[in-house]
């Protein structure tokens, strides 16, 4: 069993920067893929970025790609998004999620077997 807490969510200008952590319990985080998702009001759960449980692997989604990094602190047992050049259309409520040994299809919300309650994000214009 993972719990998920997701942080660093908040209200910023278009074109500023956020970083978002996820801090998972237990002591097996390392074993662990990890991904971002994102909810908008009226809009499905989408993903944003994942990375393999051996961390040699990272993905994004179009939209973020070049703006968003997705990294991890094994040491921490956080992963991080951090978020770029933002703009109002990121504006939504953000999801880490979680997969013991996942290394492909990470993109999917079917994927995942943990989920944090989620952080907002609004980007005013």
């Amino acid at each position: 069993q993972v719990q998920l807490v997701e942080s660093g969510g908040g209200l910023v200008q278009a074109g500023g920067s956020l970083r978002l952590s996820c801090a998972a319990s237990g002591r097996t985080f390392s074993t662990y893929a990890m991904g971002w998702f994102r909810q908008a009001p009226g809009k499905e759960r989408g993903f944003v970025a994942g990375v393999s449980w051996r961390r040699d692997s990272t993905y994004y989604a179009d939209s973020v790609k070049g703006r968003f990094t997705i990294s991890t602190d094994n040491a921490k047992n956080t992963v991080y998004l951090q978020m770029n050049s933002l703009k109002p259309e990121d504006t939504a409520v953000y999801y880490c999620a979680a997969r013991r040994f996942g290394s492909t299809l990470l993109s999917s919300l079917n994927a995942y077997d943990y989920w944090g309650q989620g952080t907002q994000v609004t980007v005013s214009s």
